[in-house]
């Protein structure tokens, strides 16, 4: 008896695993490199670098996602607005798209900005404006503390990076415990997250609409493969510990800084990260934007745009763009959302 239960255990777990692994391959099939990876010191970050075409009006953009993200997303958003405008660089986080984990140090916001400093060098970039979304946002603060040479502005966009109540989700958790954690991404999270992509996509726009094609133009299934899966979740559940002893740091920013959120996001509370990096950054401009979810990259791109060049010295009254973009917010009709999001943490891009 004791046998045959093992027996169909351990076939349950060959075909889970077969099944990851498949599809792992099919995922990566789908959404293959765009690409460009580039050893930054033992191991290889990737990235999309657009170089500073002859029309530029812009200093150089560094583009930073979040949290169960890659590279993709942002680029959809921005590269197609901004072209013929700045140099771009669109960077896969360490462990994140096609980028490698590297060193230990990278599973910190720190870390990662350290990795993306030295990867600027190795493209020629001396200084950028940054641009940080939701966990983006502790990356680029940390950037703007270590490398304040290389910052030449900084764009949180919806950031996370302050201590919040209620957690992390539970998957995090578990997937990134050193046993059962490597068990869990490897057996069960394509299965279980192939199911949720779409409403989890949903859920980061509410209450916003989210674009028909944005699945396709991001392909947020890349951080189901299991290894990224988990450099992810490690990323997650460290961002606490670390934004806790970092944000009273934030005060050494001097870096020309604007935020911009809104106030019915459901991933990450605007009240407490980007209100805590407006007073905690001396004479940094905080635009609110009322109905707007986790995504103002997507939903008001065009603010975004105004603050790159408002940080750049071109005039721009980012409050009255914002007053428009609520007008406009308004005026669209979208079908409900029901949001899944249950805890304050960054649980998507």
């Amino acid at each position: 008896m004791i046998d045959s239960l093992f027996a169909v255990v351990a076939l349950l777990v060959i075909l889970a695993a077969g099944f990851s692994a498949y599809k792992t391959r099919a995922i990566e099939q789908a959404y293959p490199n765009i690409g460009e990876l580039t050893d930054i010191g033992g191991y290889r970050l990737n990235a999309v670098h657009l170089p500073r075409p002859r029309t530029a009006d812009l200093p150089t953009l560094v583009f930073i996602h979040g949290a169960s993200g890659n590279l993709r997303d942002q680029l959809a958003a921005f590269a197609a607005p901004l072209s013929g405008r700045a140099e771009m660089l669109f960077v896969d986080r360490p462990g994140h798209g096609y980028s490698e984990r590297g060193a230990a140090e990278n599973a910190l916001p720190s870390g990662q900005a350290d990795a993306i400093a030295r990867l600027m060098d190795k493209r020629g970039i001396k200084h950028a404006i940054i641009v940080g979304h939701s966990f983006g946002g502790a990356i680029a603060a940390a950037f703007g503390m270590r490398h304040p040479d290389k910052t030449k502005g900084l764009l949180f966009l919806a950031p996370a990076t302050h201590p919040w109540p209620g957690g992390v989700d539970w998957y995090y958790t578990l997937a990134a415990t050193p046993v059962f954690g490597w068990l869990f991404t490897q057996l069960f999270v394509i299965p279980l997250g192939l199911r949720r992509v779409e409403t989890g996509t949903l859920s980061i726009f509410h209450p916003n609409a989210r674009p028909a094609d944005y699945i396709m133009k991001t392909a947020p299934e890349l951080v189901l493969r299991p290894q990224t899966f988990r450099n992810n979740a490690i990323d997650v559940v460290n961002l606490f510990a670390y934004v806790s002893a970092h944000a009273p740091r934030y005060s050494e920013i001097k870096a020309p800084t604007i935020i911009i959120t809104g106030d019915s996001d459901d991933v990450v509370l605007e009240e407490l990260h980007s209100r805590g990096l407006a007073r905690d950054i001396a004479g940094a401009e905080l635009v609110t934007i009322r109905n707007l979810g986790h995504k103002p990259d997507y939903v008001t791109t065009d603010v975004a745009i105004a603050a790159m060049e408002q940080l750049a010295g071109h005039p721009r009254d980012l409050q009255v763009l914002a007053a428009q973009a609520e007008i406009r917010i308004a005026s669209l009709t979208e079908k409900p959302v029901e949001s899944n999001t249950v805890s304050q943490a960054v649980t998507t891009s």
